[in-house]
């Protein structure tokens, strides 16, 4: 039983640590945000063009480790643990998904070339619409941290 107990926190120590890792993508993929969104000077359109180019980067990278690899390792735990996470991440997948597209869609804005000002400024009125994704999506994604692998953890703790 011992050994079963210290599998498990090997196991799911991992995703610990893969979760963290993934959460600090997203504060810097919030710093890029942040800086893109309180731009006032439109004219300098390679500099704001740079700056898109690394948030959508960082963008794609925080969207692929969420769908590639965090909510595989929260979906096994759903079922390992056979405690509802497996219909409670069939309803809200869904909802993430489409959070998925928009962020994909104003990475697609950027095609490779420059950007005129009258484009960066429409650049930033999706970069709003980005935000409030965004939002949701993280809030969305804490859900399921707090509900797939937290209180997981807690039940591993507790078997020791």
């Amino acid at each position: 039983m011992l050994e079963n107990c210290q599998n498990a926190r090997e196991r799911w120590g991992g995703v610990s640590e893969l979760i963290d890792r993934w959460l600090k993508e997203r504060q810097e993929l919030l710093v890029h945000y942040c800086d893109l969104s309180g731009t006032t000077d439109f004219s300098q359109t390679d500099v704001l063009y740079q700056k898109f180019v690394r948030l959508c980067e960082v963008l794609v990278d925080y969207v692929s480790a969420g769908h590639f690899e965090i909510y595989e390792q929260l979906i096994q735990e759903a079922r390992e643990f056979d405690d509802g996470g497996i219909e409670l991440a069939a309803k809200v997948y869904p909802r993430i998904e489409k959070t998925t597209e928009t962020a994909l869609n104003f990475n697609d804005q950027l095609n490779g070339q420059s950007v005129t000002e009258d484009q960066a400024r429409a650049l930033f009125q999706q970069l709003s619409e980005l935000g409030e994704t965004l939002e949701t999506r993280f809030e969305m994604e804490d859900f399921l941290i707090e509900h797939l692998h937290n209180a997981h953890a807690e039940k591993v703790m507790s078997s020791a």
